[in-house]
């Protein structure tokens, strides 16, 4: 935390992260969203704390339903790691009709970034691959078994999907930076197919009958006030996205971070593992499980702020 604390101290998100020319505003938490993230979030937030506490409730109590607790606790999982998943996805898809520029400038702070949210996905990426195995090739076939092995099995795609959309989010640039392209020349009329390259040899085109008025708009300012509407949606459902998945990625930090182990109240891994295999598996992975949803959480935020 001290890292990450240290590491964007002092950063201007709006001037020296993208090099564009608009000047940071002030953030407001809720400022243009649809609510719709931000209260679904609060509302997997909640629940997240009352299935956390009653699986240590129960864990913890001598002679306590160990097996209702796990079935609790990996129901919930899969219900947020779900939802995370498709709202990533979303995400994703709606960076495909975003007219923004991308932002290939160097800048090594994001490079590090993503650097930390790949390397620390990894942790999390070996426990749900040896938690696969032992579901798989191991005997028993239960309940337990089966929300195991889904869990696993969502927590791999929501690492993946959620590091898409991070990575994409951090290298758009900032609202109202559009593609630079360059207008192509108007071939004559009556040309079927024409030689772009050959085409400035050609004697001049007649110019186009235009309607002139008192306060002419251009073809550009034309089509960004047709699409302003739909690019402040779009901006929108990007900031609600980043909300959502901020508040979760808070509650799947508390869990594991306060002291919620299924590794080892389920017994399948220690089974077909061993306790010293699995352990040693467990500790030297789960860390950097934790050190992922800390980080998502701080790119989230950036992502909210430049959304």
């Amino acid at each position: 935390m001290l890292y990450v604390m240290w590491k964007n101290v002092g950063r201007l998100l709006a001037s020296s992260t993208h090099g564009h020319g608009h000047t940071p505003s002030r953030v407001s938490l809720f400022r243009e969203t649809l609510f719709a993230g931000p209260i679904l979030g609060l509302m997997l937030f909640v629940v997240g704390l009352a299935v956390f506490i009653i699986y240590e409730v129960q864990v913890s109590a001598e002679g306590g339903r160990l097996q209702q607790a796990l079935v609790i606790y990996y129901s919930f999982n899969i219900i947020c790691l779900g939802l995370m998943t498709l709202v990533s996805l979303s995400g994703s898809v709606i960076y495909r009709f975003d007219r923004r520029a991308m932002d290939h400038h160097k800048n090594p702070t994001r490079t590090l970034d993503v650097a930390l949210l790949m390397g620390a996905a990894l942790g999390q990426y070996a426990i749900s691959y040896y938690s696969i195995v032992a579901v798989v090739v191991g005997t028993p076939r239960d309940l337990l078994g089966a929300l195991n092995l889904a869990h696993a099995l969502l927590m791999i795609a929501q690492h993946t999907f959620q590091n898409v959309f991070i990575i994409e989010s951090l290298h758009r640039g900032p609202p109202g930076a559009e593609p630079h392209d360059t207008t192509p020349k108007e071939p004559c009329h009556g040309l079927t197919f024409a030689n772009l390259d050959a085409l400035h040899t050609l004697p001049g085109c007649p110019p186009t009958p235009r309607l002139v008025g008192t306060n002419p708009v251009g073809p550009h300012e034309a089509v960004a006030i047709i699409l302003a509407p739909r690019g402040h949606w779009r901006r929108r459902c990007l900031k609600d996205i980043s909300l959502f998945l901020l508040l979760c990625n808070v509650i799947l930090w508390i869990m594991p971070a306060f002291g919620a182990r299924p590794h080892f109240s389920n017994t399948v891994e220690v089974d077909f593992y061993g306790y010293s295999l699995w352990a040693a598996i467990v500790n030297i992975c789960l860390p950097f499980g934790i050190f992922y949803r800390m980080h998502a959480v701080s790119s989230l935020l950036e992502v909210y702020v430049l959304s």
